[in-house]
């Protein structure tokens, strides 16, 4: 029914679904995995669907509505679509998707570049030092987050500092800042820098990881 409804109606012909390799979800007789044992004994069937379609901004601008798929700035990629024949306070079993969602940069180049200069120890103050494209629309409350690398969100660092406060050194092309040894963490391991732009409110450079 779904398959014939999507090649009907014109607003379902663009969503995806992955494929149906688990047992059909409907009609189960209560706190068990048997099917409808009721006298209407209703066939088996798949109502439990997860469709999904990507409207990227390319798209909508796009006369075609086709683009390259390295133009396309969000990519899905469904990674299971299975459904769970444990629950059985329904006559319905739950059906779920993962997927696994990448968004391509929207710059190729980062507005910030950073750099952990010297040796980065907790023994010592340590120093940073970036610089910014021309353009860029720096700001008094920007700062500079020390994170380890498998950080997930941009309150996750570790410490931080203040790109005008903790300003060292300043010249045409680079800027110089530091940070308090007491500051470092004394365990050690793999960290990089991450330049928040207030203005802008995200990260617009990251440096490449070093050890601590």
């Amino acid at each position: 029914q779904l398959n014939m409804a999507k090649k009907k109606e014109e607003f379902l012909k663009e969503f995806r679904e992955g494929p149906l390799l688990f047992k059909p979800t409907y009609k189960f007789d209560l706190y068990s995995d048997v099917y409808d044992t009721s006298e209407k004994k209703r066939k088996p069937a798949w109502t439990e669907r997860i469709l999904w379609k990507v409207k990227n901004i390319h798209e909508v601008a796009s006369k075609e509505g086709e683009l390259p798929e390295e133009e396309h700035p969000i990519s899905v990629t469904l990674a299971n679509y299975l459904s769970h024949m444990s629950y059985g306070i329904s006559d319905h079993k739950p059906v779920t998707g993962t997927f696994k969602l990448e968004m391509k940069p929207l710059v190729s180049d980062p507005l910030v570049t950073l750099n952990a200069e010297g040796e980065w120890s907790a023994d010592h103050d340590v120093l940073i030092r970036y610089s910014a494209v021309r353009e860029f629309p720096n700001s008094a409350w920007d700062w500079i987050g020390l994170f380890q690398v498998a950080f997930r969100h941009v309150k996750d660092y570790v410490t931080y500092a203040w790109v005008e406060d903790d300003e060292i050194a300043s010249n045409r092309d680079s800027k110089q800042v530091y940070m308090s040894a007491s500051e470092i963490p004394k365990m050690g391991g793999e960290f990089l820098l991450c330049y928040y732009s207030n203005n802008l409110q995200s990260i617009v450079g990251i440096s490449e990881p070093f050890q601590v």
